[in-house]
């Protein structure tokens, strides 16, 4: 495999973390909608672990990105 071919693979496999990224996003949202019908006094003592567990998500998906670009466009 040569280098262009493994730098490529590469970005791939590292954009795959978006989508990770996406899921885990839809799970932290869907489960704390789950949580909060189900004990709506509870929902507003949860919301800054939601939103805590949303930035770390987000996060760890534009590090993903980020690892892509670089290693695309950096020489």
């Amino acid at each position: 495999m040569d280098a262009v071919a493994a730098k490529l693979l590469g970005a791939g496999f590292a954009a795959m973390g978006l989508g990770m990224a996406a899921i885990g996003v839809g799970l932290i949202f869907g489960l704390f909608l789950l949580g909060a019908l189900r004990n709506p006094a509870a929902a507003d003592s949860q919301r800054p672990n939601l939103l805590f567990g949303f930035a770390v998500t987000e996060a760890l998906g534009i590090f993903a990105f980020l690892i892509a670009l670089i290693l695309l466009f950096v020489v």
